[in-house]
């Protein structure tokens, strides 16, 4: 076919508009598909469609596990690095009772045969929460409760609380005791999973029942709440487990006016450490003194002490507890106590019990009278 000048010219135009439409479309495609060197070739991209695209490219993502939509925002949260909290001050706390107080740590106990768990609840596991209560100290009737040496006519280096000649009193030797005493946890777990907050009252009355000339009166009750702050320990300390440290506000009194009255304020750090069927208690403690002539007793800490240990040992149904204290200090004010205790079966659930008592102190009252003091009656809650 034979073309005029014309019609050649435009069949060479079109020729060259379709190769370089076709040019430019092979280059468009080449851009969008080829793969870019490095993940920072895609940032240049101002399509998110395309960016995205290219970083599928770069990743290699398979086409199962491509995110319908992906934020830029989350994926820099997902890519930032994993931060370690620091431990709160509760846990610090928490750590230094239970993991870094002492090098050698005790084997674990478990708290259904650690009798100072059963006590206080110490074992993340034996912890039954707030205002439950229960015993603290022994809680025993003793209707037979003897004498040494009758104190007639209590005495006080105050002379507001002497009692005079004309006052004393007429006693009867033999003369009946019973204790009351409980507790309960106030907050558990104060620092982390340790630290519980108790509160606790103990009253122990001595009665004259057979006095009936004097119309049987109670001769002397104390009356003695207390808070304790107390920590879970386990640690090997002599052949001991020490499981328990505390620290304990004590007041004690016997709501009596003068010449009568009697009170004291302590501060008193408890140890409790334990073996098998043993357990041991030490208590040092420290006076919030008081001026006169508020003070009732002034000198109290030379007899009652400054402190006292208790041990106690099961053995089979019997419980044994020795109470020693003593005013840590030598020559005329070198005194203290001995308290043994024994509880024993007698029928059933039904327990006796047994109490000797020499020294300073079987009561507020005795404080500064030294006496020997033997009970016999029923246990109705012991130690433990």
């Amino acid at each position: 076919m034979a073309f005029n000048s014309f019609e050649r010219t435009t069949l060479q135009l079109s020729i060259l508009l379709g190769s370089m439409t076709a040019a430019g479309a092979y280059a468009q495609t080449s851009e969008l598909t080829a793969q870019p060197a490095t993940a920072e070739a895609c940032v240049a991209l101002t399509s998110n469609a395309d960016r995205l695209a290219c970083y599928d490219a770069v990743f290699k993502i398979p086409e199962e596990v491509k995110p319908q939509l992906v934020s830029e925002r989350q994926a820099a949260q997902e890519i930032k690095p994993e931060t370690i909290e620091k431990p709160t001050l509760k846990e610090k706390v928490s750590n230094a009772f239970s993991e870094h107080l002492f090098a050698v740590e005790a084997p674990n106990l478990n708290p259904n045969l650690s009798l100072l768990d059963s006590r206080w609840e110490l074992s993340p596991e034996s912890k039954l929460g707030t205002w439950n209560v229960r015993t603290y100290k022994p809680v025993y009737l003793l209707p037979g409760f003897w004498t040494s040496d009758k104190n007639e006519r209590p005495s006080s280096p105050n002379p507001v609380n002497v009692v005079q000649a004309d006052e004393a009193q007429n006693l009867k030797s033999m003369e009946a005791k019973f204790q009351l005493s409980l507790k309960t946890k106030a907050v558990e777990n104060l620092f982390g999973d340790n630290g519980d907050i108790w509160v606790g009252y103990t009253q122990s009355s001595r009665w004259q029942v057979y006095n009936e000339e004097e119309s049987r009166p109670f001769r002397e009750t104390n009356y003695e709440p207390e808070a304790s702050l107390v920590f879970r320990t386990n640690y090997e300390l002599l052949g001991l487990n020490w499981r328990m440290l505390g620290l304990t506000f004590n007041h004690q009194s016997n709501g009596r006016s003068d010449p009568l009255s009697r009170s004291w304020n302590r501060v008193i750090l408890n140890l409790g450490f334990e073996k098998d069927n043993f357990a041991l208690m030490l208590r040092p403690w420290y006076r919030l003194e008081e001026d006169l002539p508020d003070d009732n007793n002034p000198d109290i800490t030379d007899y009652v002490g400054r402190g006292d240990l208790t041990a106690f040992y099961r053995y089979k149904e019997h419980d044994f507890s020795l109470m020693l204290r003593h005013s840590l200090k030598g020559g005329e004010d070198s005194h203290g106590a001995v308290q043994f205790d024994w509880t024993f079966p007698i029928s059933g659930k039904l327990r006796g019990q047994f109490q000797l008592f020499d020294g300073y102190g079987e009561s507020l009252i005795d404080y500064n009278h030294r006496a020997t003091y033997v009970g016999l009656g029923v246990s109705l809650l012991n130690w433990f």
